[in-house]
């Protein structure tokens, strides 16, 4: 989207941190470019391409510098190894088959044979660097960053999995890097600091530290178990998991009047599209609804098996005083955006399909089943709206798509 148009938005303004600088590797548009901004944004630390054995830190560009998807850290044979290796069985398997490869290599020396490229990053002293900051921090001796890489997208969040010199995972950390991404690592940190435990409700990796750096908003999140798994069945709801979510591990809540919620989305929908006031409106009603909380990204990808039962991540988006089913609607419209490439209209219909299935179990009938399809587009439209307004841009996928799919199932012309 180009700068006039984003400026056109209600409620848009220019991005916090923009996505494109001038600088060596950092200068690209790409991933690559996006990722090494964040991490090693300092202007003191130098990146370069090419092997420097003098350098801070070195790091293979896997699979190239045009197709980055991982900086892999070449500490020791033991740690290139470990990034690669460590949690494997989480991925698919073809990842999980190209990564062993690589590790086996990397156990062995024989790194080169990949003709990865190196990417040198030289700063004054270790502890200028991000992973040398949080070694101090930690406790640690030294970490060591493995550092997945994505397209530029200001919703995401750069994160950097810790490994010690022996090559222990010792932690996730998530860099906030924008105003939106700043508040989403901070309500990661809040939420899990205040998390239940027991009574069903899904473990999750406790958090480690919370704090900023050079203008980074900082979580590092304790590392996974070692002997987590990919959940199977990967579509099948967990309905006792939502239920214990949405209960916080305690008895059902007594139902309170749908109306109860539109006072909070009118305000938080304040400057945004006229559409959504009048879909809001069309759900002031007085139809009793149980409201609790939600994980916010329930999702197959933030669950794993582990001990007979579900570890859960990523809960940066978790809120309280939603309607119950809302993390069942979010299962099913991510799943159908995310892992089919779907259109909003066709993921709201995946949500809609997921409500009638299961909304029973979780206390909904036909019409709190809808209720809830609708109050979940509304509240994804808003989530939208507000990192659009934190300097993160708009999402094309969601937006205006979830306002017209609102107009065309609540009967607006």
């Amino acid at each position: 989207m180009n700068e006039s148009r984003r400026a056109s938005i209600p409620g848009q303004r220019s991005p916090s941190d923009p996505l494109v600088a001038e600088a060596d590797p950092r200068d690209r548009r790409d991933g690559l470019g996006w990722v090494t901004r964040a991490v090693f944004g300092d202007p003191a630390i130098r990146v370069a391409v090419g092997d420097d054995p003098a350098a801070t830190a070195r790091y293979a560009v896997i699979p190239s510098l045009d197709n980055a998807r991982f900086l892999l850290p070449l500490a020791s044979r033991r740690v290139t190894a470990a990034s690669l290796l460590a949690y494997n069985a989480l991925r698919p398997p073809r990842v999980r088959a190209g990564r062993a490869a690589i590790g086996l290599l990397a156990r062995a020396g024989a790194l080169g044979l990949t003709r990865a490229p190196i990417l040198s990053v030289h700063a004054a002293a270790p502890e200028l660097l991000l992973a040398g900051f949080l070694a101090g921090e930690l406790g640690e001796a030294e970490l060591h960053a493995a550092i997945g890489i994505r397209p530029p997208d200001p919703h995401h969040k750069p994160t950097l999995q810790l490994f010690d010199g022996r090559g222990r995972p010792r932690g996730y950390a998530k860099i906030g890097w924008n105003d939106g991404t700043r508040a989403m690592v901070r309500a990661e940190a809040a939420t899990l600091a205040d998390l239940p435990v027991g009574n069903g409700f899904p473990p999750a990796p406790r958090l480690m530290l919370h704090t900023r750096w050079n203008g980074r908003e900082i979580a590092v999140i304790e590392p996974m178990p070692r002997r987590v798994r990919r959940i199977r069945r990967p579509g099948r709801p967990r309905l006792e998991a939502m239920l214990a979510v949405a209960r916080r591990g305690g008895p059902p809540a007594r139902p309170r009047p749908a109306s109860d919620l539109v006072a909070g989305w009118r305000s938080r929908a304040q400057g945004g599209d006229p559409r959504i006031h009048a879909a809001i409106a069309r759900l002031d009603r007085d139809l009793p609804l149980e409201l609790g909380d939600w994980h916010g990204d329930w999702v197959p990808w933030n669950m794993a098996r582990h001990r007979r039962g579900l570890l859960v991540w990523d809960w940066e988006n978790s809120a309280p005083g939603v309607p119950v089913g809302f993390d069942l609607a979010h299962q099913a419209f991510q799943t159908a955006l995310s892992t089919h490439g779907r259109p909003a209209a066709e993921c709201a219909t995946a949500v809609d399909e997921a409500l009638r299935r299961h909304g029973a179990a979780l206390g909904l009938d036909p019409a709190r089943q809808r209720f809830v399809a609708d109050a979940y587009l509304v509240e994804l439209w808003l989530r939208t709206y507000e990192l659009s307004g934190g300097g993160a841009g708009w999402n094309p996928k969601l937006h205006p798509a979830l306002l017209d799919v609102l107009d065309q199932r609540q009967g607006t012309p």
